[in-house]
This record gives C-alpha cells, sequence and structure tokens, in this order.
C-alpha cells in the first residue's frame, strides 16, 4: 500500500472508489475513505455480485449449482488503474480491482479474468494483440417515464436534431460545452481519447480510443462508459450506450480493431517478412467466421441487441469479411504491413468491453491453433449473403453452450454461469407486455 498512500497524500485525496466490474458493465465494490482503504486486508463482497442480472435480480441456479455456499471473495487492486474521479466534488481516487478467492485463485466468473484468461493463451503462443475500441452512442433528452420513447436532445441552437448528420462537425459542436467536460475528464483519467465523430443517427456520436494492450483498453473503454454518462448528466442529458435505443435510428456497435505483435519483436505477425499477408492472418480471421455465432452472446449481451442486427441496416447478420468493406462483419482496413489488422463490427456498444474483447480475441485464437481457413473475401455487398449469427438473445445462448471449443478458452464455469443469468434476464422481459401489443392486439384479435 506504500505507493498508493503516496499517490492519495500527492493528491490530497480523501475518498477512494474501489470498483470491480460485474458481468454487465457496471462498476460494482464500495466506496470508502482513503485511511480506511489503507487498513483494509483485502476488502470482501460477496461472490454473488458476479451473477446479478441487470435487474437486480439473480437465476434460480444461483444457490444450486453456482454459489452454493454464497461465500466472500477478496478484492486486490491493479495499481496500473488507479487515477482521479474527475467529476467527484471532494478529491476521489478511483481503482480497479481484481477479485480472489481465499485460496489465492482467481475468481472465474469475473469478466476481467475471463479477458486475462484469454491473454494469457496467447502469452503462451509468443503473441500479443494490440486492439482498439470504437464506442457509439447516442445523446437524448432526459427520459423520466420508461414507457416514453427517447428523444434527441436540445443543443446549442436551441433544437434537435430532425435528420442524420454522418460526421458533420457543426453537429458535434451543438454539444461543445458538454464534450470539453468529456475531454477533462478523459485526460485526468489518462484515456487515450483517439477521434470523436458524428454518427449516421440523430445525435449519435463515436469515440475511438487509441490503440494499445487488451486489458489496458478494456479498462479505459468501461471507465469511459461510465464518464461518459456523468458529464451528460452535468449536462441535463443522457448518454446510452443502448445498441438500439430509438425506433428508425440506427444502431449503436463498439467496432474492435485486432492485430497480433510477436511478444519479444514487436512485429505485426499478421504480415510476412515481404509485407504480404501471412498465414495467421488468414486463420484468425477464419476463427472469427467459425466461433463468432456462438461468442455472439457476449458482444451482444441483451434482449434489445438483436434489434440492431438487421440485414441493410448498418449492423451485419452473417460472417462475411472483406478488404475496407463496411458491410461486412470482419473488415480489413487499407493499412501498412506493420499495422495489418481486422476489425470486427458485430459487437455492440451495450456489450461488456471484458468480455466482448475477450469473445473476439478468443475467436481468433481458436482460428489460429487449429489452422482454419476463411472463405473468399466479399468484393460486394455482404448484406445479399445469407444470414449466419443468431438473431435473438436466446438462440445464441443456445449456440455459446453448445461450442466446446469456445467453452474451453473461457472457461466452463464462467459460460455455464453466464448463461444462467442472461437467461433469468430474457424470462424476465418476457413477462413484460409491450405497447405494440396493446396497441395492435387489444381490439384486433
Amino acid at each position: 500500500m506504500g505507493s498508493i498512500k503516496t499517490w492519495f497524500k500527492d493528491n490530497k485525496i480523501s475518498e477512494v472508489e474501489a470498483i470491480v466490474p460485474d458481468l454487465s458493465g457496471v462498476a460494482r465494490g464500495k466506496i470508502l475513505p482513503a485511511e480506511k482503504y489503507y487498513q483494509e486486508k483485502g476488502m470482501r463482497l460477496p461472490e454473488g455480485i458476479f451473477l446479478q442480472t441487470i435487474t437486480g435480480d439473480y437465476p434460480d441456479e444461483y444457490y444450486e449449482t453456482i454459489v452454493q455456499a454464497d461465500g466472500d471473495i477478496l478484492l486486490r487492486p491493479d495499481l496500473d488503474t488507479i487515477c482521479l474521479v474527475p467529476w467527484a466534488t471532494e478529491p476521489t481516487a478511483q481503482i480497479i480491482h481484481d477479485a480472489f478467492y481465499h485460496d489465492g485463485r482467481m475468481v472465474d466468473l469475473a469478466p476481467r479474468y475471463v479477458l486475462q484468461r484469454v491473454l494469457k493463451l496467447y502469452e503462451e503462443k509468443g503473441w500479443k494483440p494490440v486492439v482498439a475500441p470504437e464506442l457509439e452512442f447516442f445523446l437524448v433528452k432526459q427520459n423520466h417515464d420508461a414507457d416514453y420513447p427517447l428523444e434527441p436532445p436540445i443543443g446549442r441552437s436551441g433544437r434537435p436534431e430532425t435528420g442524420r448528420q454522418s460526421y458533420s462537425i457543426d453537429a458535434v459542436n451543438e454539444f461543445e460545452p458538454l464534450f470539453e467536460d468529456v475531454y477533462n475528464y478523459c485526460e485526468a483519467q489518462a484515456l487515450g481519447i483517439d477521434t470523436l465523430i458524428h454518427e449516421a443517427g440523430a445525435a449519435q456520436l463515436e469515440i475511438n480510443l487509441l490503440h494499445g494492450d487488451a486489458l489496458s483498453l478494456a479498462d479505459q473503454a468501461f471507465r469511459f462508459k461510465r464518464t461518459m454518462r456523468e458529464a451528460a448528466l452535468r449536462h441535463n442529458i443522457y448518454a446510452t450506450f443502448m445498441a438500439k435505443p430509438m425506433q428508425g435510428q440506427p444502431g449503436s456497435a463498439m467496432h474492435i480493431h485486432q492485430s497480433l505483435v510477436d511478444a519479444r519483436s514487436g512485429q505485426n505477425v499478421f504480415s510476412d517478412e515481404k509485407g504480404d499477408p501471412a498465414p495467421l492472418f488468414y486463420n484468425h480471421i477464419a476463427g472469427l467466421q467459425k466461433y463468432f455465432p456462438a461468442a455472439m452472446a457476449l458482444v451482444a449481451p441483451n434482449v434489445n441487441s438483436y434489434r440492431r442486427i438487421n440485414r441493410y441496416d448498418v449492423a451485419p447478420v452473417n460472417v462475411a469479411w472483406g478488404y475496407d468493406n463496411r458491410t461486412a462483419a470482419f473488415r480489413v482496413p487499407m493499412a501498412s504491413p506493420a499495422s495489418r489488422r481486422v476489425e470486427n463490427r458485430v459487437p455492440g456498444a451495450d456489450a461488456n468491453p471484458y468480455l466482448a474483447l475477450a469473445a473476439s480475441l478468443a475467436c481468433g485464437y481458436l482460428g489460429m491453433v487449429e489452422g482454419l481457413e476463411p472463405t473468399q473475401p466479399c468484393e460486394g455487398s455482404a448484406h445479399e449473403a445469407p444470414t449466419a449469427l443468431p438473431l435473438s438473445l436466446l438462440e445464441a445462448l443456445r449456440l455459446m453452450l453448445a461450442c466446446e471449443p469456445l467453452k474451453q478458452v473461457l472457461g466452463k464455469r464462467f459460460v455455464t454461469s453466464y448463461a444462467a443469468v442472461k437467461e433469468a434476464e430474457y424470462a424476465a422481459f418476457w413477462h413484460v407486455i409491450s405497447s405494440w401489443e396493446r396497441e395492435h392486439l387489444l381490439l384486433n384479435v
């Protein structure tokens, strides 16, 4: 704790947010005085924090098969993640923690561990993934009635957006005071923001994070989502990362650029000595093609997620790949041999960043170790290709539970527990009668 004490003293820290990301990417943990944090000999939380549904409930299997004793786990800080909470009124630190059992094993239900588990497999092969997430989100008016549709917020002009403003500078500047705060908050947390652009939807924007280490980028994406929501609230609007928040508008994605370097030399192993695509590059794409349908529940984790997966919309419905082809699920951007990479365009912005990165890298890993070969690259519109991705959460969960190689890479206990949580969420959703049903069925059937 010595270095933490020094950092706390230098920054006059009075409170600490001890954070652990749960299955949905929600920040769980404890807030405590800085002096109390020093005295804790391994903070404790119930293991069940990793089994809460998004509604705060638990699956039926909670006590039966998953956490029979419902005991405590220990939280240990990752000192690389310590930073300020820039929106706090008092000097406050936030630290992301890893979770451990009392015998020293990491908690296999923790999303951060699942990503670390996948990265360990890459490390054993002498490979190091390099990733860059791109997060799309909507700004909307504050909405206090869940039955009322969301609307674009009012910008500096006093008017909401009514049409699509892709890449519009002026549309971004409508919310200039908000994004000044966002950039300041990100700088205080050392979040590597690359670019900010306006996307296709009304008040839909995208932040691109600078490429780097996968665990660090997952931490940054996790913190950015929280940062964006906090900054928006301070300007009396909402920022939402729902996959499909508004009817008639495009969905929000979390595109993941991923490449691979040799851990010793730092050379991109997707390119050979001549600068041409290497066999591992094609193997990686083939792994994404073969296994990503089974990983879909991790990158489209909510019932709302599948409203975004729609033919002829921006999101792909199949596993086609192509060079600089934005209609394909797996796009290979035009780049130098040193920057050769794959852009996975399937994940939604509502996905847990740790699990989305773990899933995408796990599929690529399986393709490489199995020596898989991809299909021919798609040269036209991939929208015409047959549907290959699951179109509902239940279908995605069935595919995931039936995929033994993916379960081996991610951990069988994690996969079965995750499925139990998501099945419980789907059951809760299924009990809700929608306004569409009341409008069209009430007096007509």
